[in-house]
């Protein structure tokens, strides 16, 4: 697991939500799903390394009912992992921070987050 985890300055949580990411200067996208989101950032496991501060563009739906969030991410670790489950295949957990999120974006996702936990506390 990455190290930072304990660093963040924004709280996550687990939850899964449409994504989609764009290499920048290549034509590779992916459609996947969050493992965990925060204000400053998400977490994806997808089949390709993406590279170690590669620039990326997205497009998050979050269940709200609202428009895709789009914005610029850039990866800031990568987790080589191998899924013995299935015949040994590789994948990558991948750490994206956003950047040039607008302020009423980064609200919302803090808002879904602090919904998350608070759920969570209740149990």
């Amino acid at each position: 697991m990455w190290n930072g985890i304990n660093r963040r300055k924004f709280p996550r949580a687990n939850y899964r939500c449409t994504i989609g990411i764009k290499k920048r200067l290549t034509s590779k996208e992916i459609s996947t799903h969050t493992e965990n989101i925060g204000a400053g950032g998400i977490c994806v496991i997808i089949k390709d390394d993406l590279g170690l501060f590669q620039g990326v563009d997205i497009e998050l739906n979050l269940d709200d009912n609202k428009t895709p969030i789009r914005c610029g991410g850039t990866v800031v670790w990568v987790v080589k992992k191998t899924d013995p489950k299935h015949q040994g295949a590789q994948f990558y957990d991948t750490g994206i921070e956003f950047i040039d999120i607008r302020p009423e974006d980064r609200d919302r996702v803090t808002d879904v987050v602090e919904n998350i936990l608070k759920s969570q506390r209740r149990k």
